[in-house]
């Protein structure tokens, strides 16, 4: 049987460890992404451990540096042969309004415009596979998203870590979207998930640690991080639904989008949105 390759994006803690573990222990051989890369290696000593596999990678990848995943990227496609999985995972919450290195919104640079690059720039290695799936975490959240492409970065807008939340998370639903109608005709499927209230690191601040006594005081309350990684691990290697694709899931079931934003022209206007932002038209 051929060697089966997945990225998990955030794969160094939280869901995105959960599920690198738990795929590595089903044969997959494993590309931790991670921002940090001396926290991703820790992240693969315990995957390796937990899994009992060897076949796990840790490569760096920050999703707020279009550099980075132009190099993320390169390093991928010249040191594995196809791609069947890319798990887009990774996620960011900013109390305060912070900036990515080219200037966008962090969450919707991160959650979104991060993913929708490094996919278009694996795109033709997923699709040397035999079969290739991506799949997006989004979340809850974007029940109350509102995605306005004339000022997505709030510039001329009142920001709230809810708002930018909730846009990004909508975006990846949007873009998911569109993602099935570029990928159409190809071995390649895309599916969207939320994964429930799950305890992880989210919305603890990076530098400061800010955030973490709520998360401690709440923690009891949430999935864990196992449990979360579920619904995309499912996704991953479940074989009869490729005739679902392009659908959004949560508890492993097939749910039904509720947004009146969800639609065609949002999804395609998005998409071209996000190709001028990262210039990707000079990249692919």
């Amino acid at each position: 049987m051929k060697q089966r390759y997945i990225i998990v994006t955030g794969a160094n803690t939280g869901m995105g460890l959960a599920t690198t573990i738990e795929l590595a222990k089903r044969g997959y051989y494993l590309i931790m992404a991670c921002r940090n890369l001396s926290k991703g290696e820790e992240a693969k000593r315990i995957a390796i451990q937990e899994s009992g596999s060897s076949l796990i990678e840790c490569l760096r990848c920050d999703l707020s540096s279009l550099s980075s995943i132009e190099q993320f990227a390169l390093d991928v496609t010249e040191r594995y042969p196809y791609l069947n999985g890319l798990i887009n995972n990774a996620g960011v919450v900013t109390i305060k309004k912070e900036k990515t290195s080219e200037g966008f919104e962090m969450m919707l640079g991160v959650n979104h415009l991060g993913h929708y690059y490094l996919t278009r720039l694996l795109l033709p290695h997923l699709e040397k596979a035999d079969e290739a799936r991506i799949i997006n975490v989004s979340s809850g959240a974007y029940k109350t998203g509102n995605l306005d492409l004339n000022d997505p970065f709030f510039e001329n807008r009142s920001f709230n870590v809810a708002k930018g939340y909730a846009q990004s998370k909508l975006a990846n639903l949007l873009f998911t979207k569109q993602l099935v109608k570029e990928v159409n005709g190809t071995n390649v499927c895309v599916f969207s998930l939320h994964p429930g209230a799950v305890s992880t690191s989210l919305g603890v601040n990076r530098e400061t640690g800010f955030g973490q006594f709520i998360h401690r005081l709440l923690k009891p309350f949430f999935l864990t991080p196992a449990q979360g990684a579920e619904t995309a691990i499912f996704l991953a290697t479940e074989g009869t639904i490729r005739a679902d694709n392009g659908s959004f899931f949560y508890k492993k079931k097939q749910k039904t989008l509720n947004h009146k934003q969800i639609t065609d022209e949002r999804a395609s206007a998005l998409w071209q949105w996000s190709e001028k932002q990262v210039h990707v038209e000079n990249n692919s």
